[in-house]
């Protein structure tokens, strides 16, 4: 049984996947431990994966495509999954998606194929779910800064974020979180250097 008292804390690595599930009412703290470094995230309902987050719920829910503090994640239902609570930082990215083989060859060139991505890591952490590609849905980036000019064009650029920086989500209902602490070294969105961040899970209020 967590308590408020004995959180449940975890430090993933440098590119490394991480998943749990987090009760109604609990609390998932993510701390950028070092500094832009970029974390993938998806949520499913825990008793139902086919009930998952959506981007394009979520965004008409918030009337913007950046979240913080008060934004609410939508799953594909237009139900909530969890809330924001708590945010350091003031702006996270809904449109980037997570970086992939192709994505990084397409981008930057055939000799990134062999790179570890965040799909693999996707793929890697929910199979333990019995989930599969098809069940990989548009991610949430939690401190990548991908700004978007007024014509519609995106960029990945350094982040604004900084060492010891969180963010905290309240879970609306029982919920599994599939996280990938993203290996990308090509572009800014971890300054070219993955680090490790913190999760820690605190209980039910």
């Amino acid at each position: 049984m967590r308590t408020t008292e004995h959180p449940t804390t975890t430090v993933v690595p440098a590119r490394a996947p991480w998943s749990s599930v987090v009760r109604s009412g609990e609390t998932l703290t993510i701390t950028d431990l070092h500094g832009n470094q970029a974390v993938d995230f998806l949520v499913y309902d825990a008793h139902d994966t086919s009930v998952r987050y959506s981007a394009p719920d979520t965004i008409h829910a918030q009337g913007g495509i950046f979240l913080t503090t008060g934004c609410v994640l939508m799953s594909n239902e237009h139900t909530p999954l969890m809330t924001v609570v708590a945010d350091d930082v003031g702006r996270h990215d809904t449109v980037g998606g997570a970086c992939s083989k192709e994505s990084n060859t397409l981008r930057y060139g055939h000799h990134t194929w062999s790179q570890h991505a965040c799909v693999d890591n996707f793929l890697a952490e929910g199979a333990k779910y019995g989930l599969g590609k098809r069940d990989l849905v548009s991610n949430i980036n939690w401190y990548m800064n991908v700004p978007v000019e007024k014509d519609g064009t995106l960029g990945i650029v350094d982040g604004i974020s900084a060492p010891g920086l969180s963010l905290t989500l309240r879970a609306e209902r029982d919920v599994l979180v599939l996280v990938s602490n993203c290996p990308q070294i090509n572009n800014p969105c971890n300054g070219f250097d993955p680090t490790a961040v913190r999760m820690t899970i605190g209980a039910t209020e």
